[in-house]
C-alpha cells in the first residue's frame, strides 16, 4: 500500500474497529492517535422490543429509514422475538423513505424498495425527496440510529405529520479526559488530520470545544493546517452546520478504509502542488 501517510498523525475519533483503523493508517505510513469522541454504542434491547411490538400493532402510513444498520437490528430483534414475519408486511404495506445506499442495500436484501430516497446521501437530500408529499396527518414511524435528527423531525413536524421514533441504538457520552487531549493536539499542532465516522464525533468535539470557549479556535485549525477526514455527507454535514467547510470525504465509498485512501490521495496532492 502507497505510504501516503507518511510523517503524518491521524486522530482517530470512532469507538468501532480502531484496532483496524490504526494498522491502516500505520501500513499507510502516518501515526495513529485514538482519542474517542463517542462513547461506546449499545443496544437498547427492552425499549426496541417495545417499539416494535407497537410498529406491528399499529402499523404507520410511512416508515423513514436512516441507516442500514439500524434496519438491521430491528429485523434481527424482530425476529428474536418471533414477529420476523408480521413486522416484514408491516413494513411492506407502508410507503417506504431511505436516506443512504446502505439503507437501500438493507431494504433490498428483504425484497423491499422505497418509494422516496435522497439525491446525496444526506438529510436535506432525503427532505427533498419527500417534499412532493403530504404529511398532514400522517402516522410516521421514524428510524434512527441512536442520535437526533433535529431538522428531519423539526420538517415533519412543520408539515403536520404523527411521528414516532425508534433508536435501535444510543450512544453513550465519551469521556471528556478523550476529548480534552484530542482538542490539544488539533489546536497544540500534535495532530494534522482527525478522522470522523460519525456525525456525534462531530458534535461531541464542537460542543467540549463550546465549553471551553475554544470554537473559534477549533474552527480556525480545520481551516489549516489540520485536516478534518469524514466518512460521508452525514458526518461532513455535521461540520458544515458549525460553518466547518474545508474536509476531505470519499466521492461514493462511504467507508472508513475510503475515507482515509481519500486522506492520502489529498497529502499526495498536496505534494504536488507544492
Amino acid at each position: 500500500m502507497a505510504r501516503k501517510l507518511e510523517g503524518k498523525t491521524i486522530a482517530l475519533t470512532g469507538p468501532r474497529k480502531a484496532s483496524d483503523m490504526v494498522k491502516l493508517v500505520e501500513n499507510m505510513g502516518g501515526t495513529a492517535r485514538i482519542h474517542p469522541a463517542q462513547g461506546t454504542v449499545f443496544l437498547d434491547d427492552a425499549q426496541l422490543r417495545e417499539s416494535i411490538q407497537s410498529w406491528i400493532s399499529e402499523p404507520p402510513e410511512w416508515v423513514i429509514l436512516t441507516t442500514g444498520m439500524g434496519l438491521d437490528a430491528i429485523c434481527t430483534m424482530a425476529e428474536d422475538m418471533g414477529m420476523l414475519d408480521a413486522f416484514l408486511s408491516v413494513l411492506e404495506q407502508s410507503t417506504i423513505a431511505a436516506r443512504g445506499y446502505k439503507t437501500i442495500n438493507a431494504l433490498k436484501k428483504r425484497g423491499l424498495s422505497p418509494l422516496v430516497r435522497d439525491d446525496d446521501g444526506s438529510t436535506e437530500g432525503l427532505i427533498r425527496g419527500m417534499m412532493d408529499y403530504s404529511f398532514e396527518d400522517q402516522s410516521v414511524v421514524l428510524q434512527l440510529h441512536g442520535d437526533p435528527a433535529p431538522k428531519l423531525t423539526a420538517w415533519l413536524d412543520e408539515q403536520g405529520a404523527k411521528v414516532r421514533q425508534v433508536l435501535p441504538y444510543k450512544h453513550v457520552e465519551p469521556e471528556k479526559e478523550q476529548l480534552a487531549l484530542l482538542l490539544t493536539g488539533i489546536l497544540g499542532g500534535q495532530v494534522d488530520a482527525v478522522a470522523f465516522t460519525s456525525a456525534p464525533q462531530v458534535r461531541n468535539l464542537i460542543e467540549y470545544a463550546r465549553e471551553q470557549d475554544q470554537l473559534q479556535a477549533l474552527a480556525d485549525a480545520f481551516e489549516g493546517p489540520v485536516v478534518a477526514a469524514v466518512v460521508g455527507r452525514i458526518t461532513g454535514q455535521a461540520l458544515v452546520e458549525e460553518g466547518i467547510t474545508r474536509f476531505v470525504m470519499p466521492p461514493v465509498d462511504e467507508r472508513m478504509g475510503s475515507m482515509m485512501v481519500e486522506l492520502g490521495r489529498y497529502y499526495a496532492n498536496e505534494v504536488i502542488r507544492s
